[in-house]
């Protein structure tokens, strides 16, 4: 159990290093991202972006196990 909070914490350490440079090549404002924007306030789901981040996870996790 130890092994895996590890592994999570270095990854999340690895994404909010990477953050900058994800945000400019364009990841978190792909097409199918909604956002709705009102005075006052806004709404941001980033679907398509969770979608692919999660089929990305998935791979790595699966050729790790191999």
């Amino acid at each position: 159990m130890a092994r895996t909070f590890v592994i999570l914490g270095l990854m999340f350490l690895a994404l909010g290093l990477l953050w900058p440079v994800l945000s400019r090549i364009g990841l978190g404002r792909l097409p199918g991202d909604i956002v709705i924007r009102r005075p006052g306030f806004a709404v941001y789901f980033p679907w398509v972006t969770c979608l692919l981040v999660s089929a990305a996870l998935t791979l790595l996790a699966w050729l790790l196990r191999r």
